[in-house]
C-alpha cells in the first residue's frame, strides 16, 4: 500500500498532498485512506480529505413519495455494470453551475475504466427504451462505497440509480457510501485555485 500524508493534516478545505500517480495502487491506497483525487487539465494531481465530508448511511435512505411512483411505474431499466465507461464519460460532459470544467479529464477516465476491469469500479445505470438515460459511478473498497458523479438525460433517472445503490449496498452490507457532491466552500476554493 502507497502511504499518504494523514488526512488530519489536511488544509481547510481538504488538501492532503499533490504529485504521484492514477494507477490502481495509488488510487485503491487512497480511497483505503480516505482520500480521492481531484484536478483538473494541465493541474498537477491533487488529493483530496475534507473534513466534514458527506456520507450516507443505506439503512438511513428515505424514499421520497414521488421517487417511490417513479420506481413502482418501473419507468426504467436497472443494471449494474453493463455500461461503465459510458457513465463516466456521460458524467464528464456534464455542465455545472459552479465549475468552469471537468474534473474528470480523459487520464480519470482510463484510471476509473481500469479499476472497474479490476472490479473495484462500478456504475448503476437507468434506462429507458433501452437507451442508457442516468446513472451514477464510484469506487467499492471493503464494505464502503465512494460515489465520484452522476447523470441524467430524463429526470428522475439518476435519483432511480442511486436508489438501486441503496438497495445493493442494503444487501451486501455495506457501512456508508460517500456521496458524490462536494460541499460549496470546497467548489469555491476550486474555482479560484490557479496554478502554474
Amino acid at each position: 500500500m502507497i502511504q499518504f500524508p494523514d488526512p488530519n493534516l489536511a488544509n481547510d478545505e481538504g488538501l492532503i498532498a499533490q504529485g504521484g500517480e492514477l494507477t490502481p495502487d495509488f488510487l485503491l491506497s487512497a480511497y483505503s485512506q480516505g482520500i480521492y483525487p481531484w484536478f483538473c487539465e494541465n493541474e498537477p494531481i491533487l488529493w483530496w480529505s475534507p473534513n466534514p465530508r458527506m456520507i450516507l448511511f443505506p439503512e438511513k435512505f428515505k424514499l421520497r413519495k414521488s421517487l417511490r411512483q417513479v420506481i413502482n411505474r418501473n419507468t426504467f431499466a436497472l443494471k449494474i455494470d453493463t455500461a461503465f465507461r459510458e457513465v463516466i464519460t456521460n458524467c464528464s460532459k456534464i455542465k455545472r453551475p459552479e465549475e468552469d470544467e471537468t474534473w474528470i479529464t480523459n487520464d480519470m477516465i482510463e484510471a476509473y475504466v481500469e479499476l472497474h476491469k479490476l472490479g473495484f469500479a462500478h456504475s448503476f445505470e437507468s434506462y429507458f427504451e433501452n437507451e442508457l438515460v442516468g446513472g451514477l459511478y464510484g469506487i467499492s473498497v471493503g464494505n464502503c462505497f465512494f460515489g465520484e458523479s452522476m447523470f441524467f438525460k430524463i429526470t428522475d433517472a439518476s435519483k432511480v440509480a442511486l436508489y438501486h445503490l441503496v438497495q445493493f449496498a442494503l444487501k451486501n452490507n455495506f457501512s456508508f457510501y460517500r456521496c458524490p457532491a462536494i460541499d460549496k466552500s470546497f467548489k469555491k476554493f476550486r474555482r479560484r485555485r490557479n496554478f502554474p
